[in-house]
């Protein structure tokens, strides 16, 4: 999948994830993350949110995601659907 233009999803709620997706020509996947639990669990989040892109093909995005907590599958549901309303 190519990001077009960019896409965002989620909220800023306890227990979500706000993520946005913007275009990147050739430059890879670039990765910027916050968390309130990132001693904790960084690594796991930032582990869910590459094994979706990859899932979905993305290969060239810039993604930045602002993490309140949020469980693995909302992480999943949240990266796709931002992905998704960036290929439209």
């Amino acid at each position: 999948m190519k990001i077009m233009k960019p896409a965002k999803a989620g909220t800023f709620e306890s227990n979500d994830i706000y993520v946005t997706v913007m275009p990147s020509e050739g430059n890879g996947i670039e990765l910027e993350l916050e968390s309130i639990v990132m001693q904790q669990f960084g690594d796991e989040i930032k582990m869910v949110i590459m094994d979706t892109l990859k899932e979905l093909g993305v290969q060239d995005v810039i993604i930045r995601a602002q993490d309140k907590g949020a469980l693995n599958y909302t992480i999943k549901a949240r990266v796709e659907t931002a992905v998704k309303r960036g290929c439209e």
